[in-house]
């Protein structure tokens, strides 16, 4: 399970990424293709780290809501 960021982007589109895997970044035209998609690519990303061997980073990302 993967915590994952998702807002509005300047085009329109939702952007979604997921903090704890850098650069794991994905899109959609609505919240719940951009949510699909960065399913995904999470899956691909973990998919990828494990092919080649490599550590998979641990859930390490922690929101907090600040008031401006």
């Amino acid at each position: 399970m993967r915590q994952t960021l998702i807002y509005r982007g300047e085009d329109g589109f939702w952007v979604a990424e997921c903090p704890s895997l850098p650069g794991c970044i994905s899109q959609g035209r609505t919240r719940e293709e951009a949510i699909q998609n960065i399913r995904e690519a999470i899956d691909l990303y973990i998919e990828a780290l494990e092919e080649d061997h490599l550590p998979v980073p641990v859930e390490s990302f922690d929101a907090i809501l600040v008031a401006v």
